[in-house]
């Protein structure tokens, strides 16, 4: 049996768990009543001192496509900050997620990754399904903050570009490095803000952030993109807000709305779609030539 195809598969689930740990953000910043860089600094330090624990003795060769990771996932997350305070949450995500056509630009340049037809019918699903998904939600805020959330996407494709260039190394120094460098960056910027109010609520949510919603799904991202393609690797992260609705229904007890379930159907269907026929296409192209189908029995 070729071994290909259990990885590729493997890999989309772990990276199916990233959004999944990922969605988990909205309903954790619900109980911290901080402003976000306060947040966005302790989630980060939370997560720094996981990802070390985690690593144990941490491979920093910082070598240009780690840097280049954990500079990018950085500039992601001090954005992606900024933008939810300047516009919309949907604008946000959104905007954000031109990434996938950046990432197939990037990918084809940097590292000769050419976005399949698999990819690029499954980004067109994707951001079909994300428009249905917030319909209604869109408009508000401010240009600086569109703007915010474009330039979050860019960086964020780099972050999947870098961390592909790793696939024959250990990626997940560079989440380490990143959640340094955010925590310096957003703790830097605090000193002008509010100082948070400390409680036990806030405390275990931010404890929460950094070890599931960012340090876990890091641990999971960083095995899964080294299987996958970069630009398979940004549309399954879109499964993201697919996961949303059901926090919010679990938490707080409301119902999605028919928009987010239509929405987010579309998304999951163009997800696994793709990953299947990727997998698919993978696991022939690598089976030997001389190998034959195992004849059935009658």
């Amino acid at each position: 049996m070729n071994q290909r195809h259990p990885q590729i598969l493997a890999a989309s689930l772990a990276l199916a768990g990233t959004a999944f740990f990922w969605s988990l953000a909205g309903v954790f910043i619900k109980l911290v009543d901080w402003q976000p860089f306060a947040i966005a600094g302790a989630r980060s330090v939370v997560a720094a001192v996981f990802l070390a624990a985690w690593l144990r003795k941490p491979r920093l060769n910082f070598s240009p496509a780690q840097v280049g990771a954990a500079l990018s996932s950085a500039a992601t997350m001090l954005l992606f900050v900024y933008a939810n305070k300047a516009t919309s949450s949907a604008n946000a995500i959104l905007l954000q997620y031109g990434a996938p056509v950046y990432t197939g630009i990037l990918g084809a340049i940097l590292i000769k990754e050419k976005p399949r037809a698999e990819h690029i019918m499954g980004f067109l699903a994707v951001a079909a399904g994300m428009a249905i998904f917030f319909l209604g939600d869109l408009g508000g805020g401010t240009l600086a903050g569109d703007l915010a959330a474009i330039a979050s996407g860019i960086t964020f494709a780099f972050y999947f570009v870098f961390m592909r260039m790793q696939k024959d190394g250990s990626p997940l120094e560079s989440n380490l490095l990143a959640h340094i460098v955010t925590a310096v960056v957003a703790g830097a910027v605090s000193l002008f803000l509010p100082a948070p109010v400390l409680s036990w609520k806030a405390g275990a949510a931010i404890l929460g952030l950094g070890v599931l919603q960012i340090g876990l799904a890091a641990v999971l991202f960083s095995w899964g993109i080294k299987r996958v393609s970069a630009m398979e690797g940004i549309l399954i992260a879109g499964l993201e807000p697919v996961f949303n609705p059901l926090w919010v229904f679990l938490v707080l007890g409301e119902r999605p709305s028919g928009n987010a379930i239509v929405g987010g159907a579309i998304i999951l269907a163009a997800v696994l779609v793709s990953s299947l026929v990727s997998a698919r296409r993978d696991t022939v192209a690598t089976r030997p030539v001389d190998e034959k189908p195992v004849p059935e029995r009658s």
